[in-house]
């Protein structure tokens, strides 16, 4: 005779799962959520240079950076008044302009103060300098 043997978990062994589950969850998601402000710089920093190259990109198709006129949305529609002989690329360099991790836009200035251009957020508190939160996170403060 054939005898069909079930296999499967107790409910002890379930509970024990979840416990350890929850122990786990304990100790993790504290130490997680209490650094939203690190996790908002850090996403703007890799945002940034994300940005830092695609303006590399545009000045190798188009022999300079956009100008401060033109700003950053010259990396998502084509600008007026680009020299003769660019190539700029179809579809753009960007998608769409991203925000900072706070929702504001990106401040871009060409020629820069501190380098070719300069692109920065001001951070959580949108205004210039600050600490921690509020401290300014910019392309020349990254290399």
């Amino acid at each position: 005779m054939n005898k069909k043997i079930q296999q499967g978990f107790t409910l002890i062994e379930v509970m024990i799962v979840v416990v350890i589950l929850g122990i786990l969850a304990s100790i993790v998601v504290p130490k997680i959520m209490g650094r939203p402000d690190e996790a908002r710089a850090t996403r703007s920093m890799q945002d940034i240079r994300a940005i830092g190259a695609a303006l590399d990109l545009y000045r190798l198709d188009n022999f300079s950076y956009p100008s401060t006129e033109q700003g950053l949305e010259a990396l998502v529609t084509k600008p007026a008044g680009l020299a003769p002989g660019a190539h700029w690329k179809q579809g753009g360099y960007l998608d769409q302009l991203p925000t900072d991790a706070w929702g504001k836009p990106y401040m871009y200035l060409k020629p820069g103060l501190h380098g070719e251009y300069d692109l920065y957020s001001f951070g959580a508190d949108g205004v210039e300098g600050g600490e921690e939160a509020n401290a300014d996170i910019a392309n020349w403060k990254l290399k």
